[in-house]
């Protein structure tokens, strides 16, 4: 009687463990009951459940194999044999198992009908409509058992439910105002629902109502990562000491200490767990030692830690921010400016649909103005102009710059179009779009800038005080003075456009000959027998 009396108490402890998602602690219990207690059917249900939620699911079967031949007649072995075929996918055994299971029992008892559930709630391949029905008749059995209702919750989670699993969370808190599990899946729904109010609420609550419950804490630990990193660090540090010691909790350690800016700590905890593991394995950590390098400033051992970084983890796992983190390193190097381009276009690769871009496209045209490959530059300074609502007249204009810089004279007559199109008020587009055809045409032949330069006087004209304005204006009567002189060989007009310079800068020595020269020419031309075309 004492030995059934400790085993059933150590069945308990292991549901305990089960309920604070302590599984391998749980499986630890379990392994040593059905060694002394290999008859007992629960503890081999319990155990497969315990295992199937760990990290290592696979060995679950082969462990179900070794039990003893009296006890796979029983309904919680048969559920557990059940659950594995589930979880691999074979519904039609699985379902065999669990019928006989469910006939067995009579579809009486609430315990194997929840287990069933259960199993069909877990396992991706799992009919929750079907979990429903079974925990519909469990509950009809026992009403007063909270972790029912939980896991009617979960069941109408996994149909998409959100609304009645709510009802089934708070129906738990009905029979167990305690229950911290039934607080932590209502925080859930609010989580999915992106509603960090009310999911750091239930959260609290949950811990209020029993501190070791392990999986509020990491749900606080992963909210105050992005935010505080001082707090993530005592949440993990909480939920570390209450949970089974997990493999990537030491990873997550060393990023909690670069977040805090315990850069030191954090560089010394990943060699640390590089010389105790094999360093290949754990390539993250390179990347950690590289961003906490970057901390300290060591530009050097940031770059050498991302070499390896890139050399060790596979393509699938880089994010944007690793090729950014090395363009911004190449870009620091002069020389290294090619390096730093191939990086940035890789990140904008990864976040070609997200607002981020468009920074990532002013550094690529940047690097490429330092480099004077201005044809380059438009093409990036176009990328960021498009599309971006962000975008100024002053983008677009240095966008038209840049192609006019790079001599690609039809596409900053298309950019500087496009800017008087939306500031027709300001002169920027009309100078300069009068400047690329003057390149475009330079000899003049077409006129290709006349239109945009006397639109330019007009708007300019009456406001000589501004120097800017000066001096486009000369430019202005200057060009249309020399355009009369040689294609039109209307000498008057040239002379009054040049008078016209005179009365802004009197004391301009070009206009002044150019004056002289042409009223000569006006002057012999109508002399009687002159010939006004020579």
């Amino acid at each position: 009687m004492i030995s059934l009396g400790a085993s059933a108490q150590t069945v308990q402890d292991a549901k305990k463990m089960i309920y604070y998602e302590r599984y391998k602690a749980a499986s630890e219990q379990l392994q040593q009951i059905v060694k002394t207690e290999p008859a007992n059917a629960e503890a081999w249900y319990l155990l497969t459940k315990a295992n199937l939620q760990s990290d290592n699911p696979a060995s679950t079967k082969d462990i179900l194999l070794q039990a003893v031949p009296d006890v796979k007649d029983e309904p919680f072995y048969q559920v557990a044999y059940g659950s594995v075929l589930l979880h691999n996918g074979n519904k039609d055994s699985a379902r065999f198992y669990f019928d006989k299971a469910l006939d067995k029992t009579r579809n009486k008892n609430p315990d194997i009908l929840s287990a069933v559930a259960n199993a069909h709630i877990d396992a991706k391949t799992g009919d929750a409509a079907y979990a429903v029905q079974l925990l519909d008749r469990a509950i009809d059995r026992d009403k007063k058992e909270a972790a029912l209702y939980v896991m009617m919750g979960d069941a109408n989670r996994k149909l998409g439910n959100g609304s009645e699993a709510y009802k089934m969370y708070t129906a738990a808190l009905g029979r167990d105002k305690d229950h911290a599990a039934a607080m932590y899946r209502i925080g859930k729904i609010f989580v999915s629902q992106k509603n960090p109010e009310m999911y750091l609420k239930h959260f609290n609550e949950a811990l209020a109502a029993d501190s070791s419950y392990a999986p509020a804490l990491y749900e606080l630990y992963y909210h105050y990562y992005f935010t505080e990193p001082q707090k993530a660090m005592q949440y993990f540090q909480q939920y570390v000491a209450k949970s089974d010691n997990k493999k990537d909790n030491d990873v997550l350690y060393t990023d909690l200490l670069y977040l805090n800016k315990q850069y030191q700590e954090a560089i010394a905890k990943a060699q640390q767990l590089m010389a105790k593991n094999n360093g290949d394995s754990m390539p993250r950590l390179h990347k950690l030692m590289a961003y906490s390098y970057l901390g300290l400033k060591d530009s050097a051992n940031a770059m050498a830690s991302m070499n390896k970084y890139f050399a060790k983890e596979v393509d699938s796992n880089f994010v944007a921010k690793d090729f950014e983190i090395m363009a911004d390193l190449y870009a620091g190097i002069e020389g290294k400016e090619d390096s730093a381009i191939v990086y940035y276009q890789k990140t904008a690769d990864k976040i070609k649909d997200k607002p981020e871009r468009f920074q990532l496209y002013r550094k690529l045209a940047d690097l490429h103005k330092d480099k004077k490959d201005y044809v380059n530059q438009a093409h990036w300074l176009g990328m960021y102009y498009q599309d971006n609502p962000k975008a100024t007249n002053i983008d677009l204009f240095n966008w038209g710059i840049a192609h006019f810089k790079g001599e690609s004279y039809v596409q900053a007559d298309t950019v500087f179009g496009t800017y008087i199109q939306k500031y027709p008020d300001q002169a920027f587009g009309y100078y300069w779009r009068a400047r690329t055809n003057s390149l475009m045409d330079s000899t003049m032949e077409k006129g290709a800038a006349i239109p945009w330069y006397n639109q330019l006087i007009t708007l300019i004209e009456k406001d000589t005080a501004n120097k800017t304005n000066k001096k486009w204006l000369i430019e202005a009567y200057g060009y249309l003075a020399a355009y009369e002189t040689n294609q039109v060989k209307d000498y008057k007009t040239a002379t009054e456009n040049l008078k016209k310079i005179l009365v802004i800068d009197p004391d301009n020595k070009d206009a002044q000959q150019y004056i002289s020269i042409l009223e000569k020419k006006l002057t012999a031309d109508s002399k009687p027998g002159s010939d006004p075309g020579k």
